[in-house]
């Protein structure tokens, strides 16, 4: 009899697809195999603020591996895959709170949902459960948490520098291993995923700007410059307007890309970003897209107010007409492109991510007691390991220094 994957149960499909990804994530396998002999975590109540996607489930399972009780929010409300969601609470017995769509007031439900465990680690992506546990006193604090993406670190850094974080965060985000491969691999791919998927439209020969060139930026500027786009960088760094201009893209300032842009991307992590003067400058049928982590980097409200009439024309396709007749198009919300409309990150870059997350949580498990409330970097050591067991995963084997070498790169009399 002929397998029908459409036709099977959501939870049952969810568990597929999980499997589906844990096959590709060798590294995040490997951390597992030892939490299930050593129990690192537990007893351990963990709230993670994620994105519900196979990798995050992967990554939960093998906090679960470790001893730790967990439970689960979406960080984003179109982010959540629902099968998977599913497959977490019916076959994992992992309290899980998130549905695709949701409205914002649900959102926050399901995040102090996720908080009722009243967790020891918080692992957070856009730093949400951090500050909902800022906001209000709930009678307990954690000894720890990780924060996964940019723009949650920006807002930790800033809680920290005012005084006001009450208990210590891993920035995982930072870590090589993370950003390097992470954000410009990851989002590069999936968020040209998103946008085609979402409009079916071709990207060769298409002017492709590019809003801000961080990591995420230059990941998004090089898989579209792969598609033969024409792309165009605007940034207000100017190192990194240089460093653009060099790697071969056209640079210059939104207003003159407005003009002439056909595809929009911001990847910046600021507010505001494509706004009023630019709107009114595009050409008709601009498409725009965020991959930021929250919607406020295309001023929707501002272009709703241009408009005089709106409709949803695609799946994540909303069409704005202005008074001059001219339609901008815009994907998932202002939301995530590469979640709303695509599946997210690919497993294999989500591998090192997410060991990342399970070795700083073990880590803050041991060490807590030595922490200030201040935003840490992973130690160096965990990202090399992370680092050398994705390489063995790939079957690839690297040179060693020899005694030599290392005497010579410390020593300050050697020459030549």
């Amino acid at each position: 009899m002929k397998y029908d994957i459409k036709n099977i149960s959501l939870a049952k499909k969810g568990k597929l697809r999980i499997e589906w990804a844990m096959n590709n994530m060798p590294v995040l396998n490997l951390i597992r195999k030892r939490f299930e002999k050593e129990k690192p975590l537990k007893n351990t109540r963990v709230a993670c603020c994620l994105h519900v996607t196979t990798e995050t489930a992967a990554l939960a399972l093998t906090l679960k591996s470790a001893g730790a009780n967990i439970s689960i929010c979406a960080s984003n409300p179109l982010s959540t895959q629902d099968d998977v969601a599913a497959s977490l609470v019916k076959d994992y017995g992992i309290p899980t709170f998130s549905i695709k769509g949701e409205d914002n007031k649900t959102y926050y439900k399901h995040i102090l949902s996720a908080l009722e465990s009243k967790p020891e680690i918080t692992m957070d992506d856009g730093a949400d459960l951090v500050s909902v546990l800022h906001k209000k006193d709930y009678g307990f604090m954690p000894m720890g948490g990780t924060e996964e993406t940019t723009t949650g670190v920006i807002r930790l850094k800033a809680m920290a520098n005012d005084g006001v974080l009450k208990y210590p965060v891993i920035a995982v985000n930072d870590a090589l291993t993370k950003h390097m491969f992470d954000n410009r691999y990851g989002t590069g791919q999936s968020t040209i995923d998103g946008i085609i998927r979402a409009t079916n439209k071709l990207i060769a020969g298409t002017n492709f700007v590019v809003c801000g060139y961080g990591w995420c930026g230059r990941g998004v500027a090089m898989r579209a410059k792969g598609m033969s786009a024409n792309v165009i960088i605007c940034e207000v760094d100017p190192l990194r307007a240089i460093e653009a201009s060099m790697d071969g893209f056209m640079v210059m300032s939104l207003s003159k890309a407005a003009k002439i842009g056909d595809i929009f991307v911001t990847t910046t992590g600021d507010v505001s970003v494509i706004r009023r003067e630019h709107f009114l400058a595009m050409k008709d049928g601009a498409i725009l897209a965020n991959s930021g982590h929250f919607n406020v980097e295309i001023d929707i409200p501002e272009l709703k107010k241009l408009s005089v009439k709106t409709r949803i024309i695609r799946d994540f396709v909303e069409e704005f007409t202005l008074k001059s007749k001219k339609r901008i198009y815009i994907l998932g919300e202002g939301r995530l492109i590469n979640l709303a409309a695509a599946e997210g990150h690919p497993a294999q870059v989500m591998d090192m991510s997410f060991a990342n997350q399970a070795l700083s949580a073990e880590y803050i498990r041991r060490h807590h007691g030595e922490l200030d409330n201040q935003v840490y970097p992973v130690p160096k050591d965990l990202d090399e390991r992370i680092a050398f067991l994705k390489l063995r995963s790939m079957g690839i084997t690297i040179d060693k220094l020899t005694e030599r070498q290392k005497k010579y790169l410390s020593s300050w009399q050697e020459g030549t």
